[in-house]
């Protein structure tokens, strides 16, 4: 039997990720989303992507051409969603600096998510600032995932101890 927490209550202009549905949505997002590592500003972007799914904060995919490829190295390993395919994943590497994994993309995505081909989404806990127009993000909680919780969301969120099997 699938069993959840019970979900926060959402407040005016917030959403909850109880909401959200799985399959996941993928939708277009026209707030300003940065990153920055190193003193660097790693992305910027009002072209991103947000993957919304059933207990997630959501995950930003940022377009390729927004993102200081000159600060990115391949990463050894992939991994497989079952909805998006197989993922690579990408090391930040600037000043002398490196966080490894710090990022991944979908080369060839499986249907309906093929807008998200090179985009690439990164952990904000493996970022020094990730930011959702003004909004400083947090991690998902956990480090396995890699969703963004901002103020406008609640929860709670799928990854801490104890909530693998929502």
């Amino acid at each position: 039997m699938w069993n959840r927490r019970t979900p926060l209550p959402a407040g005016p202009g917030q959403e909850s990720v109880w909401d959200y549905p799985r399959p996941p949505r993928l939708e277009p997002v026209g707030r300003r989303i940065t990153v920055r590592f190193a003193g660097e500003t790693v992305a910027d972007t009002t072209r991103a992507y947000r993957l919304l799914e059933t207990s997630h904060p959501p995950v930003y995919y940022l377009p390729p051409g927004d993102v200081r490829q000159d600060l990115l190295q391949p990463a050894a390993g992939t991994s497989f969603c079952e909805f998006k395919g197989k993922a690579s994943y990408v090391t930040l590497v600037a000043h002398g600096r490196r966080s490894e994994r710090a990022g991944w993309f979908y080369a060839t995505p499986a249907a309906p998510y093929g807008a998200l081909a090179g985009h690439i989404a990164f952990y904000a806990s493996r970022v020094d600032e990730a930011r959702v127009g003004d909004d400083a993000v947090e991690p998902q909680p956990g480090g396995f995932y890699g969703g963004w919780v901002t103020p406008d969301i609640v929860g709670p969120f799928k990854g801490a101890p104890g909530t693998m099997g929502w």
